[in-house]
């Protein structure tokens, strides 16, 4: 597979990282452009591939394009690459709010997938979920599921609108997680515990919770009964977090979430 990517920051970079883990390119076929001299003499040295300030150069040729923009530069970059992208290319887009038809618009292509990523992509554990316009070939999807495996799992969905429901879930999600990791540390600490046990015991809680989720496939309401005992601490614990309105919050953050996604959208077009 021959891989441009625009755009070498965090994202970008995981995006190369995974590919060369994975062995769907080696590095003499990724070209990365990025505007920030320090992050493109990053990546080659790390990771020993072509990286230039010019986006043509990492363009030209490549099956897999990818944008890795912050969504408020793909239009300076559109600008620069629109009419020269081939018809053998498949651009892939992880940029936030920049819709489908804002990228075969301002590219001049319709072989487009748009991703949505979390940042866990950036340690091979993320979840992406991705949809493509129907001129995109059998092998530009193989190729973009390909891309989105090595980053962790991934799912396709037939239409632009789910992306904007995984924004809410999965693609804010992290940021849910790492907000109720904080509350369990402070709360250990609260408690008597020294932050560096609390900040071990909160971690590998979460952590084993999810895996063990994973690996037994079970409702999360049966695991959470395993844990939940009659009378319990934990029951006693449960009581006080539903009476909080913590599952609501939940709710309300993720529909805020998606709500917010969908009008970045509108105001993109």
């Amino acid at each position: 597979m021959k891989l441009g990517v625009i755009g070498a920051g965090a994202m970008g970079e995981a995006i190369v990282a995974a590919v060369l883990r994975a062995g769907l390119a080696d590095a003499r076929e990724i070209r990365v452009a990025d505007l920030a001299a320090a992050r493109l003499k990053h990546v080659s040295a790390t990771y020993g591939v072509a990286a230039s300030g010019a986006n043509r150069e990492a363009a030209a040729g490549v099956d897999v394009l990818v944008f890795a923009l912050k969504p408020q530069d793909f239009d300076d970059a559109a600008k620069e690459l629109s009419g020269t992208i081939g018809e053998g290319t498949t651009v892939l887009s992880i940029m936030a709010g920049v819709t489908i038809d804002r990228l075969t618009r301002k590219l001049a292509t319709p072989r487009v997938v748009r991703a949505m990523p979390n940042t866990p992509a950036q340690i091979g554990e993320g979840m992406t979920v991705w949809t493509a316009t129907p001129a995109v070939s059998a092998e530009g999807r193989e190729a973009a599921r390909a891309v989105f495996g090595a980053l962790g799992r991934e799912a396709y969905v037939p239409e632009e609108k789910y992306l904007d429901m995984a924004t809410g879930l999965s693609g804010s999600g992290p940021a849910y997680v790492f907000l109720f990791i904080e509350a369990l540390i402070d709360a250990g600490v609260h408690i008597g515990l020294s932050r560096d046990l609390a900040t071990t015991m909160a971690l590998q809680t979460v952590l084993g919770s999810a895996r063990y989720a994973i690996e037994t496939q079970r409702h999360p309401a049966e695991l959470r009964d395993q844990v939940t005992s009659p009378g319990g601490t934990t029951a006693e614990a449960l009581r006080e977090l539903e009476a909080a309105g913590f599952r609501a919050a939940v709710l309300e953050a993720v529909i805020a979430a998606y709500e917010k996604s969908k009008a970045l959208g509108e105001e993109s077009k």
